[in-house]
């Protein structure tokens, strides 16, 4: 079934268009980053980030850029930042089930939660 993302900008009402988001592979103390990409217009990849039969067992990260977001939009962050980069440390035990990780986020907050 795969692992699919979506993000949502809480301030500005709507998907998270530009933002630069990491998908990681976590094993112990080793971290193997497996793809960089843009959100696209809609605040979702293009494609899924693993498909029906590349989706395996195991834990994974997903950081989100979400202070260069807030900033390329134009909205003045404090120094330092309240939030920088988001990490969402998730697993996955049925890699025969369909994994989406939507994060709702503004500068000063944000939420997740399993989705369908």
């Amino acid at each position: 079934m795969g692992l699919s993302t979506h993000v949502l900008d809480t301030m500005h009402g709507g998907p998270a268009a530009g933002m630069q988001v990491q998908l990681f592979a976590l094993e112990g103390d080793k971290v193997t980053l497996l793809k960089s990409l843009t959100l696209n217009h809609d605040g979702r990849t293009d494609a899924p980030l693993f498909d029906n039969h590349s989706l395996k067992v195991g834990t994974y990260r997903l950081s989100f850029d979400v202070a260069g977001y807030f900033k390329a939009k134009g909205v003045q962050l404090p120094e330092p930042n309240f939030l920088n980069v988001v990490h969402l440390d998730f697993g996955v035990a049925h890699a025969d089930q369909h994994y989406h990780v939507p994060l709702l986020v503004s500068p000063w907050s944000y939420s997740t939660y399993r989705g369908s």
